[in-house]
């Protein structure tokens, strides 16, 4: 566990508090550690008198194994939870311990003790903070799918309506308000990211499926034909070509785990990222093959410096500058992608997935098992 330099002076200010006990040899604070499956140890974490001698851990110490009466262990204990130790060797003398050093002891040893398991208590809530704020900037970044839908949706209304309907400023409005949305987004995805603790070296928190359901299963095609309908909304306002799937393969149909709707976060991130990043007038589509799926565009492609890193959480590319986003979406993907026994690429051109394919441009390459 890594203890904090507070926590650490207080340690060294109680040991040498008791510089002027002449009965006192050393002093020794151990702390109870766990390291993956490994038994818990007693690790030293402070001494007195300040040497450079390293202090093995209590059970790698050959010389405590014998008994001595010039020697005590007092617990730091909360409740009955052992957090660590105060090992304390005295002057070899004859004579009993002294009932005013064992009291001052055990005063030092409750007040490492409470100091430890407050340490501890905030390590624990600093983690669930950390945890918590992560599980937001992704679920920020996901939000910003369906309102871009949304705006798009709102825009192809408003191209139809014509200019002298009634309704028109209601749908004004609509895009106003999604507007102001995606500024609470903005603001809250800032908030995730700096105002909140570093990670933690716990596993990272996944988002859940996007499906809920009462039943154990799904079909994808059903999970993937609004993406599609939402992409090709997209690409009709912007004026630019969509090309959906041709075929539906054999694992696009069949019926697939609950746990397995992931997929679906996946390709709208990939497909998010395809509309924000490429070329305003690139064609984009969706391929789906026996193998597994490919978002492509036909626009520049990703320069070589920005592929090393493209899956790096929190890179963003040469040409983000002024566009939407904060290096989260291709970084989930891939994580919740190996978090389903899959892998996501990205190709030098679409075309090296099916031949089908554009020969020019990018290609991001969901592979299934």
């Amino acid at each position: 566990m890594q203890l904090s330099e507070r926590f650490l002076n207080l340690v060294n200010q109680q040991l040498t508090s008791f510089k002027f006990e002449s009965e006192i040899d050393s002093l020794v604070v151990y702390i109870a550690q766990s390291r993956d499956d490994q038994a818990p140890t007693l690790e030293a974490v402070g001494h007195w008198p300040s040497i450079e001698k390293a202090f093995p851990p209590v059970e790698l110490d050959p010389s405590l194994r014998a008994p001595s009466s010039d020697r005590r262990w007092y617990p730091l204990q909360d409740g009955s939870i052992l957090l660590g130790v105060l090992r304390v060797e005295r002057v070899p003398s004859d004579e009993t311990w002294s009932d005013s050093l064992d009291q001052r002891l055990q005063a030092a040893a409750f007040s490492l003790a409470h100091c430890l398991g407050l340490e501890l208590d905030k390590k624990r809530l600093m983690e669930e903070l950390s945890q918590k704020g992560e599980q937001i900037g992704f679920l920020v970044h996901q939000l910003r799918n369906p309102l871009t839908a949304l705006r798009t949706y709102a825009q192809l209304l408003l191209r139809r309506i014509g200019p002298d309907n009634k309704d028109r400023d209601l749908v004004e409005s609509l895009i106003i308000e999604q507007e102001q949305l995606n500024r609470y987004i903005s603001a809250l995805d800032l908030l995730s990211q700096d105002k909140l603790p570093s990670k933690s070296e716990s596993p990272t928190p996944l988002l859940l499926p996007p499906v809920l359901s009462d039943n154990s299963s799904l079909n994808f095609r059903s999970l993937i034909e609004p993406l599609i309908d939402r992409a090709a909304a997209r690409a009709k306002l912007q004026g630019r070509q969509w090309i959906g799937p041709s075929r539906w393969p054999q694992w696009a149909e069949k019926v697939r785990p609950l746990e397995e709707g992931i997929i679906a976060e996946i390709v709208a991130n990939l497909l998010e990222n395809a509309f924000i990043y490429s070329d305003k007038l690139s064609s984009i589509g969706l391929h789906l093959s026996d193998e597994g799926l490919c978002v492509w565009d036909e626009g520049e492609p990703i320069s070589l410096e920005d592929r090393a890193r493209i899956f790096d959480q929190g890179f963003r590319g040469l040409n983000s500058d002024n566009k939407p986003g904060s290096g989260t979406g291709l970084a989930l993907a891939r994580t919740l992608a190996e978090e389903m026994g899959g892998s996501l690429e990205l190709l030098d051109i679409p075309s090296d997935f099916d031949s089908k394919l554009p020969g020019n441009g990018n290609g991001f390459v969901l592979y299934l098992t």
